[in-house]
């Protein structure tokens, strides 16, 4: 029998949190689409064009960036936590991850579609944030998945958590300046990117009942049924 989904409990600094990031994020694309000092930003390092300025790093970070595209980074995190399913026979690091990029689909995915932001190798007009144009830039897809697909390995973690929690930000950190660096994206968009990713990550506790319940049923489906269990008890 499948244990009932119990509501999740967000405490005061969980739920702090999730307000001061989900904030943060409503500030940037705020920014963005007023107009504001973080446009004109997006644009004096737009014309600083830093991959001309230093190119002797360019093929080093055209390499680097592969780590926060979401289809190689993906893989390699489900194949890893594939094995992990395997191994401790439950579904939940597969159940977790696909969770996460579900929400990142929504949180990312959704602002994309509705700014229709273009890149800084696309832009037209000098200090425009070339929004509703049919670009798919802000916010940064990159760095959003970076913090989560390399964020869920490190919640999934258990000796080695805090580790990965550093290794996640380094490496989130790094993509998203690499894309400034390429000039594939504004560090507005970086800005969201790592905005959303980091609610994703504070998101993925509160749905832990859910995806507790179809482990529990998915588990259900594959493991036999024991003789001992199945057998009627006996009579008196």
């Amino acid at each position: 029998m499948c244990a009932q989904i119990r509501p999740p409990v967000m405490t005061r600094g969980h739920a702090l949190l999730v307000g001061v990031v989900g904030l943060v994020y409503l500030l940037v694309v705020l920014a963005v689409l007023l107009d504001s000092p973080l446009v004109q930003l997006d644009w004096t390092l737009r014309l600083l064009r830093p991959y001309k300025r230093w190119p002797d790093v360019q093929p080093l970070l055209d390499v680097w960036i592969v780590v926060g595209q979401r289809g190689p980074s993906a893989i390699a995190a489900c194949a890893w936590l594939g094995w992990r399913c395997y191994r401790t026979r439950t579904t939940r690091p597969l159940l977790v991850m696909g969770t996460a990029l579900l929400l990142l689909n929504i949180t990312v995915g959704g602002v994309k579609i509705v700014t229709g932001r273009l890149g800084p190798h696309y832009a037209h007009y000098l200090g425009s944030p070339e929004l509703f144009l049919g670009g798919t830039i802000f916010p940064s897809g990159h760095t959003a998945n970076a913090v989560v697909t390399w964020g869920v390995l490190a919640y999934l973690a258990v000796r080695w958590q805090r580790t990965g929690v550093l290794l996640t930000a380094l490496t989130a950190i790094s993509i998203g300046l690499t894309t400034v660096y390429l000039g594939t994206h504004w560090i507005s968009d970086v800005f969201a990117g790592w905005a959303a990713g980091a609610l994703v990550l504070l998101a993925l506790p509160l749905a832990e009942p859910l995806v507790t319940a179809a482990d529990q049923r998915i588990t259900a489906l594959w493991r036999p049924v024991s003789p001992a269990s199945s057998a009627p008890p006996d009579r008196p």
